[in-house]
């Protein structure tokens, strides 16, 4: 991939995409952004990024193939750049059809346009073609006390959420070694940052905490996940589409395992110095323990060696906690965008 390259980046408008958004303009690409702004799609993720040219929006779905269609032969794309995806495990359990819809039958979808184009381009546009789609590592299943997982690791998701991921994960391997389609396929640890849905276990407590509200913790708060920055993601993700070799995938971790309730925790002290309670008390009185998700797996954790080594990959956010802080003190001074997102979805 080259500046200037012309790159179609489905689900833009979330959290993780519009990350990638800041970063691959930053490298001087062009984007054509497509979301159907469903619930976790936000426009004012997009904030002064949008600009004829440049950076395009359009707002649809992945699965309407007339219009993924029409824009590879608007845009001649060089690269997609897969986001697009429903995303929260408690929603897939509680309704997992929109799931297998979209991360499934969205996918291919794009595979199959993608396809379409590709086979018809010249051969330097053809050899220079990228299909990158980003998954996560939800699909590898659970992990014990001890391992990590790799791109070796076997699949074996156990949510719908995870389920409908590695199905779609499974596809775009498919259409590499069937029809020669150059995809790649990225799996991450779990992400944390500005700009995410207050669904998501960072920002709801956060959230929580300034209403004064309880702070849900699922279970004993004991399962454990990797926690990678969205900045340091998205630069991943731009790595592979650069540097990526074709039918590969590549593992993003931030090697900062945490338990749920040490994130928690850590949120709660960092608000009692940032945004103390009137009261006086403090922010982890009111942590409650509550039944714990079905199907809840005890631990995640990558190892992202490949990506050092092929992609010289390299961590920015090197301790959590600090990155963490940084993040609470970005939705203390976002306040406008945090009204924004939920009056959205009210």
């Amino acid at each position: 991939m080259k500046p200037s390259s012309l790159i179609l980046v489905t689900g833009g408008a979330g959290f993780i995409g519009s990350s990638f958004v800041r970063e691959a303009l930053s490298a001087d690409y062009k984007l054509v952004i497509l979301d159907a702004l469903t619930y976790a799609g936000y426009m004012g993720n997009l904030e002064g990024v949008i600009k004829p040219g440049q950076c395009d929006f359009v707002q649809g779905d992945i699965g309407d193939f007339n219009l993924v269609n029409s824009l590879f032969e608007k845009y001649q794309f060089s690269a997609v750049v897969n986001f697009a995806a429903e995303s929260h495990v408690d929603n897939s359990i509680s309704g997992p059809k929109v799931f297998i819809q979209t991360n499934i039958m969205g996918t291919f979808n794009l595979l199959e346009v993608a396809r379409k184009h590709w086979s018809q381009y010249k051969a330097e546009a053809k050899e220079a073609f990228r299909f990158l789609h980003v998954s996560t590592d939800e699909v590898f299943g659970s992990l014990g006390e001890t391992g990590q997982f790799t791109e070796a690791t076997p699949y074996a998701p156990n949510s719908p959420y995870s389920a409908s991921k590695a199905g779609s994960d499974l596809l775009v391997r498919a259409w590499f070694h069937t029809y020669g389609l150059p995809t790649i396929t990225t799996n991450c640890s779990n992400n944390y940052g500005p700009r995410q849905f207050p669904e998501k276990l960072i920002p709801r407590m956060i959230l929580n905490a300034l209403r004064g509200d309880q702070l849900p913790v699922y279970g004993n708060g004991k399962n454990v996940r990797d926690w990678i920055h969205v900045q340091d993601h998205s630069r991943g993700v731009l790595l592979a589409l650069e540097k990526g070799a074709p039918g590969e995938t590549y593992c993003f971790g931030g090697n900062s395992e945490r338990s749920n309730i040490e994130v928690v925790q850590a949120i709660c002290r960092i608000l009692d110095e940032l945004a103390p309670r009137p009261n006086g008390q403090k922010h982890a009185e009111n942590i409650k323990f509550v039944q714990d998700r079905l199907g809840h797996d005890f631990r995640y954790a990558i190892d992202d060696t490949k990506a050092q080594e092929k992609l010289n990959f390299k961590r920015q956010f090197g301790q959590f906690e600090d990155g963490l802080k940084q993040t609470v003190q970005w939705y203390l001074e976002n306040k406008v965008w945090l009204e924004g997102v939920l009056a959205k979805n009210k």
